[in-house]
C-alpha cells in the first residue's frame, strides 16, 4: 500500500482513498439529458403543421428556456437519485445555482414512515418508504457510517461545483452527524468559507433519562467564495410586536394585560401590575421601546417565531421543516429571480417558499410520493400579490413547472456498471438472470420471449431502456400457450401507452392468465441486492367515459382498479370503501401531441378538501381529430396513465 499523505485536518474513512494512498475522485454519471414527464401550468404552443411529432412519452430537456422568468425560464421538480440528477445539472447549471438548501437524511434508524389520507373521510394511515428510500432514511446502507459518510461527501463536492461566486449553502443536520459534516464542508469549502452555525430549536424534546434531553438541529452555513456571496441581512430583520406580546404578556377574561416579565424599565409599571388596554394606549413609548423592539438582527439561534409557525404547515411527511425556516435562509442568501435548489426536497417546502419568494427553483428527491406531495403541494400555491412588476402576468397562479427525470439513460448507467457492455450477450443474461431472480423466479432456456418461471408461471422481462410493447407481450403470450402454460408474468420497467387494456383482450382469447408488473427503481441499488423485500406491483388500470357534443367533449371517471391488492397493507385496504379512494391525484391533457404530458385540467385531494372531482370538460377551437391522455396517481404516489383518440365535428 502506498504512503497515505494527510496535509491538513480531514476526515478519513474507508473507501476514500485507494490502496496507493490516492484520493478516490468522486464518481460523476453522465452528463445523461433529462426527460420531461409533466408540464404544469403551461400553455401548449401551436407546433408547426410541417413539423415531425415525437413518437413517445418523453420530451428531452434541451434547457433553451433561458436562465430567467422574462426568457421563459420553467421551475423544475426533478424525481431521481440526487447523484445522477446533479452530476447531469452540470453540463448547463455549473456555477450557477445560488443558494443550496439541503435536509439529508442523519443516519438515523428513526420511523420515516409518512401518513397518507384515504378517500374523503379523515382516515390516517402509515406509507412505508420504499427499499431504495429506507436506504436514504436509515443507518443501514451498506456497512454503516462509511457509506454515509461517502454520499455526504460525494454530493457536497457536486454541490460546490454546481454554486455561483456568489451562492451560499445551508446544510441540515442534527447531533449524530454535526462533527462529521463540519469537517466534510470545511474540507471541501475551506474554513474561510465557513460563515456561521445555526441552532434550530424545535417545539418538542426528544426525552430520555440517560441523557440530556434533545430539542435542537444545526445548520451549517457555508459560501463558495470567502467574500463575495449574497447577504441581505435587512430582509430578516425580525418584527417582535407580535411575538413578544405572546411570550411576555398575558390578557384576561376583561380585557387586561398583565406582565408575564420584568417589568418595564424607568415606569411604574412592575411585573405584578394590571395594564388595561387604555392604559396602553396613552404610553406606547414605553411597552414598546422595553419590549416590542422591532427591526433587530435575528442571532444564530432560532426558536418560537418558527416553532409557532410550524403547526399550520403539516402535510403528515415525517421530515418537513417549516417555511419560516427556509423563508428566513432564502430571503438573507438569495435575491429575488435567483435560482435555488434542494437536492433532497422531501415535503417540497424550499421549492414553496423559494415559489412564493420569487426565486427560481430546482427541486429533486428519489421518492416518487414526495415528489407526488411536492407537485400537489405547488399547486396549492395562491400568491397573494406580484413581488414585482415581472411577476405580474403569472397573476395568483404558481408560475410553470416541469417534472423531469432521467429515465432510462440512469437505468442504463446501472445496467452496464453492474454486468458490463463488451459481451453483449452475456451482460444481457446476467441482467435477466438478476431481474428474476428478485422476482423469485428461475430462468429457462428454449424460448426468445419467454425468459423465466415462478411456480406454474411463466416470466417475460422487459428491456431496461425501452417500454414494453403491446408486440412482445403478445409474442410471449403465444410461447406461453404453445409451451401449454396457463399464466404468464411480463416485468416491465415502463410501457406502451394503452397496453393494459388492449392486451388483456387479447390473453382472454388464448385462454392465458396475464399479469403485467413494475419493475421498481428499487431494484437497481446496489443495497437491495438480494432483499425479498422488493415488490413487483401490478399495473392499475381504470374505466373513462367520454362523450362528445359538438366541439365539446365531457370526459367521466367511472373505475379505477389496482390488482396487486395482496401486496398493500391490511390497513389500507380496509380504509378504502369505494373505488375512488385509491386515487389522489388525476389530471388531463386534452390535446396531447406524442410528446410531453401537459396539464391543462387537474382534480386532487388536499388537506383541507378530500373531495375528489371525477368529471372534467373541454371545448375545442376548431373540428378535427384530438388525443386525450389522462392521467391518475394513486394513494402510493404511483401514476397510471391512458391515451383515448376523439372527432369532434
Amino acid at each position: 500500500m502506498g504512503k497515505l499523505e494527510i496535509k491538513k485536518p480531514e476526515l478519513v474513512w474507508p473507501g476514500k482513498y485507494d490502496e496507493q494512498g490516492k484520493l478516490i475522485p468522486v464518481e460523476k454519471p453522465g452528463p445523461y439529458p433529462f426527460q420531461i414527464v409533466e408540464s404544469i401550468n403551461d400553455p401548449r404552443i401551436e407546433k408547426e403543421e410541417d413539423k415531425p411529432r415525437m413518437e413517445s412519452l418523453f420530451d428531452i430537456w434541451e434547457g433553451k428556456e433561458g436562465n430567467t422568468f422574462e426568457e421563459g425560464w420553467k421551475n423544475k421538480l426533478i424525481w431521481g437519485d440526487n447523484k445522477f440528477v446533479m452530476s447531469s445539472l452540470l453540463e448547463k447549471f455549473a456555477g450557477e445555482i445560488d443558494l443550496i438548501y439541503i435536509d439529508p437524511p442523519f443516519a438515523t434508524g428513526a420511523d420515516f414512515r409518512a401518513k397518507i389520507k384515504i378517500g374523503e373521510k379523515e382516515q390516517r394511515i402509515f406509507k412505508d418508504h420504499s427499499i431504495i428510500e429506507e436506504k436514504a432514511y436509515r443507518d443501514t446502507w451498506g456497512k454503516g457510517i462509511d457509506s454515509y459518510l461517502k454520499m455526504l461527501y460525494d454530493r457536497i463536492i457536486l454541490a460546490k461545483e454546481l454554486l455561483s461566486d456568489k451562492g451560499s449553502i445551508y446544510v441540515h443536520n442534527d447531533w449524530r452527524t454535526n462533527s462529521y459534516l463540519k469537517l466534510i464542508l470545511t474540507e471541501v469549502f475551506g474554513d474561510d468559507c465557513f460563515q456561521n452555525e445555526i441552532i434550530w430549536c424545535y417545539r418538542e424534546a426528544i426525552n430520555s433519562k440517560k441523557r440530556w434531553n434533545r430539542k435542537h438541529d444545526n445548520i451549517s452555513f457555508f459560501t463558495k467564495t470567502p467574500d463575495g456571496y449574497t447577504f441581505n441581512p435587512n430582509s430578516v430583520l425580525q418584527d417582535h410586536s407580535e411575538t413578544t406580546k405572546a411570550k411576555y404578556r398575558h390578557k384576561d377574561e376583561k380585557g387586561y394585560y398583565r406582565l408575564m416579565g420584568r417589568g418595564l424599565a424607568g415606569s411604574p409599571i412592575k411585573s405584578a401590575r394590571d395594564v388595561s388596554p387604555e392604559w396602553e394606549k396613552t404610553h406606547p413609548e414605553l411597552v414598546y421601546r422595553h419590549y416590542l423592539r422591532k427591526g433587530t438582527y435575528p442571532v444564530d439561534y432560532w426558536n418560537i417565531d418558527i416553532i409557532n409557525q410550524a403547526s399550520k404547515e403539516r402535510l403528515d411527511y415525517p421530515t418537513q421543516k417549516p417555511e419560516m425556516l427556509i423563508e428566513r435562509i432564502i430571503k438573507a442568501s438569495s435575491d429575488e429571480g435567483d435560482l435555488v435548489a434542494d437536492f433532497f426536497c422531501g415535503s417540497g417546502t424550499t421549492c414553496a417558499v423559494a415559489e412564493k419568494l420569487g426565486r427560481r427553483w430546482i427541486g429533486v428527491d428519489l421518492g416518487r410520493y414526495a415528489v407526488h406531495i411536492t407537485r400537489k403541494r405547488l399547486l396549492e400555491i395562491e400568491h397573494s400579490k406580484s413581488l414585482t412588476e415581472k411577476g405580474k402576468k403569472y397573476g395568483k397562479k404558481t408560475r410553470p413547472f416541469e417534472i423531469l427525470n432521467l429515465g432510462k439513460y440512469e437505468r442504463q448507467f446501472w445496467q452496464v456498471k453492474s454486468f458490463g457492455r463488451k459481451n453483449e450477450k452475456q451482460a444481457l443474461y446476467k441482467y435477466l438472470a438478476f431481474i428474476l431472480k428478485l422476482y423469485g423466479a428461475e430462468p429457462i432456456a428454449g424460448s426468445s420471449h419467454v425468459h423465466g418461471k415462478k411456480g406454474s408461471a411463466l416470466v417475460y422481462v422487459g428491456a431496461v431502456d425501452a417500454p414494453v410493447t403491446i408486440q412482445e407481450v403478445t409474442d410471449a403470450l403465444k410461447d406461453t400457450k404453445e409451451m401449454g402454460q396457463k399464466e404468464l408474468h411480463v416485468l416491465g420497467w415502463e410501457w406502451e401507452m394503452g397496453l393494459n387494456d388492449a392486451i388483456q383482450e387479447v390473453s382472454n382469447q388464448m385462454g392465458i392468465r396475464l399479469k403485467l408488473r413494475i419493475i421498481p427503481m428499487d431494484a437497481i441499488d446496489p443495497y437491495t441486492e438480494g432483499s425479498d423485500e422488493i415488490r413487483f406491483f401490478e399495473l392499475a388500470y381504470f374505466k373513462t367515459h367520454i362523450e362528445i357534443e359538438g366541439l365539446r367533449v365531457n370526459l367521466a371517471l367511472e373505475d379505477f382498479v389496482i390488482p396487486h391488492t395482496d401486496l398493500i397493507p391490511q390497513d389500507v385496504k380496509k380504509s378504502i370503501t369505494k373505488w375512488s379512494d385509491w386515487i389522489d391525484y388525476w389530471a388531463v391533457d386534452f390535446d396531447f401531441q406524442n410528446d410531453t404530458f401537459n396539464n391543462g385540467w387537474t382534480s386532487y385531494r388536499t388537506k383541507k378538501n378530500r373531495k375528489l372531482r371525477l368529471k372534467a370538460s373541454h371545448e375545442y377551437p376548431k373540428p378535427g381529430k384530438y388525443k386525450i391522455f389522462v392521467k391518475i396517481i394513486d394513494i402510493f404516489g404511483i401514476d397510471t396513465s391512458q391515451v383515448y383518440e376523439v372527432e369532434v365535428k
